[in-house]
């Protein structure tokens, strides 16, 4: 995996579907992607109507299996650098948008939208930090245990659908705080170790 690829934040589903197609199907990485979000916009317009929910349940659904099929390409085209930003702004404005539609019939649903939307962010600002100081990738049990941006996007889906969307933005946001925070110590203090121990072992060469 390269660094965009890892800038992705794929969950279980997108790399499932990245494997099934091996990038060898997909023309182009970030015209897959704009298509699938394109999807996404559409069905996040239809809401307050009396289709919105079935029509965004097919678009969330449709948005996560075009997206999630270039999961499988490495990303080095020329505007492939564009796919890990694209995804971003697809999460953040999804969750938005659901929180402002649920904001008249639930105030809380904002405060829970940036409390969510902080701690995601809080994980992409690792990985990108991760990747340019410790040169390693974030694991994929990490991946995998955060959902990613597909699994978290059904997940706010079906809150929203269902009429829990303040109280599970605020369940989802403190289990992944304390997911991500916690492997974020553990991580950095073991690549401080390192760091040290390097340093010492080049400390100890010099002096003989």
């Amino acid at each position: 995996m390269n660094d965009l690829a890892a800038y992705r934040d794929d969950g279980p589903l997108a790399t499932q579907l990245g494997k099934l197609t091996d990038g060898s199907t997909i023309p182009s990485a970030p015209l897959v992607t704009l298509v699938g979000l394109a999807v996404l916009a559409a069905g996040l317009s239809t809401l307050g109507t009396g289709v919105g929910v079935p029509v965004l349940a097919a678009s969330v659904v449709g948005c996560v299996l075009l997206a999630g099929t270039a999961a499988g390409q490495e990303l080095t085209g020329r505007f492939d650098w564009l796919v890990p930003a694209m995804l971003r702004a697809g999460e953040y404005g999804a969750l938005l948008v659901l929180a402002l539609v649920a904001e008249p019939t639930t105030p809380s649903a904002l405060p829970a939208c940036f409390v969510l939307v902080a701690v995601l962010v809080y994980n992409h600002y690792n990985i990108t930090y991760r990747l340019r100081y410790q040169d390693a990738a974030v694991p994929r049990w990490l991946r995998y245990a955060g959902g990613g941006w597909d699994v978290r996007l059904l997940v706010t889906f079906g809150l929203f659908a269902a009429g829990w969307l303040p109280i599970g933005m605020y369940v989802v946001a403190g289990v992944l705080a304390v997911l991500y925070v916690g492997e974020t110590v553990f991580s950095w203090r073991r690549a401080a170790h390192a760091h040290a121990a390097v340093v010492d072992e080049a400390e100890e060469d010099e002096t003989e």
